[in-house]
């Protein structure tokens, strides 16, 4: 599928009336895993990016260009239409031009920029917000910066964390006036918060999350009444991921057997569907054995 298809899909996504869960990928296999489990589209999260790239907290340690690569990586070896969290745009308004041509050549669908001030500036105690000009500077950049007219911009704001939500609200309506696509407000959890974010985004809105359940309704379908076209499930399933590569490491080094993790792991043929181990094997009966019978080597 070609990037120009994937972004489209995602167009109609944030064009539509259902409430869609991006997961967290962050490497060919987690990202063959998706697509396999139905998954048409995910997230590429700046945080789990450090951490599976370099084992870095999330401070801004890996580069924008480590990044694209990744992503190329995913885009590359799946259908899915995937979505990159480029934090602050890896830099000033010019960084962020630079930014949106790289991962548009890495074939992206999305990408969030943040208007948290990174890296954390000398003697900061926790993280802040850029000026709403400087935002909007950096948001129209990568408006301007597109080559594909199909690569959906979408400007993040994570104020409502830091100052409320009457600071959150003053950003969202200033950001959706710079030609973006969506509005991703993260870190809002209930529901009358929720209702209030969205009531002030004209664009498709996108959170991080699910609020409690009411009743018979789930998460999901909260944010889907409230009006919510996605929601991103932060570090999940990474976290999995890191704790039952803990746990069955622990155990094997303590009792020198798989014991309980012997019944977990996948099987071969799991593997093999998932590393298109089939497709090869057809390509190496195809191309590698062809030449005994080729009309060269009759020759």
């Amino acid at each position: 599928m070609q990037p120009i298809e994937k972004r489209k899909r995602l167009r109609r996504v944030l064009s539509g009336k259902e409430t869609l869960i991006l997961p967290v990928v962050y490497d060919a296999v987690s990202a063959r895993i998706a697509e396999i489990a139905g998954f048409e589209a995910a997230l590429l999260s700046g945080s789990v990016a450090a951490a599976s790239l370099h084992g870095f907290p999330d401070l801004v340690l890996v580069t924008m260009t480590e990044v694209a690569q990744l992503a190329k990586r995913i885009t590359d070896c799946t259908t899915l239409s995937l979505q990159v969290d480029c934090d602050n745009g890896f830099g000033n308004a010019l960084n962020v031009m630079r930014c949106v041509r790289e991962f548009d050549a890495a074939g992206a669908a999305a990408l969030t920029i943040e208007d948290t001030d990174l890296p954390l500036s000398y003697g900061a105690s926790a993280p802040s917000a850029i000026s709403i000009d400087e935002m909007c500077g950096k948001l129209e950049a990568a408006v301007a910066a597109r080559k594909d007219a199909e690569m959906v911009i979408v400007g993040r704001t994570d104020t409502f964390r830091f100052y409320g939500m009457e600071a959150a609200i003053e950003r969202v309506r200033a950001y959706q006036e710079t030609g973006v696509d969506a509005i991703f407000v993260p870190g809002v959890q209930k529901r009358k918060d929720l209702e209030k974010i969205r009531k002030n985004i004209s664009l498709p809105a996108v959170t991080s999350g699910l609020p409690k359940t009411e009743g018979d309704k789930s998460g999901l379908e909260i944010l889907q009444e409230i009006g919510f076209c996605m929601t991103v499930l932060a570090k999940f399933p990474f976290m999995v991921v890191v704790k039952t590569l803990y746990e069955s490491l622990s155990y094997l080094k303590e009792n020198g057997e798989l014991g309980p993790f012997e019944e977990k792991m996948g099987s071969t043929r799991m593997l093999e569907k998932i590393i298109h181990s089939d497709q090869y094997k057809n390509d190496q009966k195809r191309f590698l054995m062809a030449g005994k019978n080729s009309s060269l080597q009759k020759k």
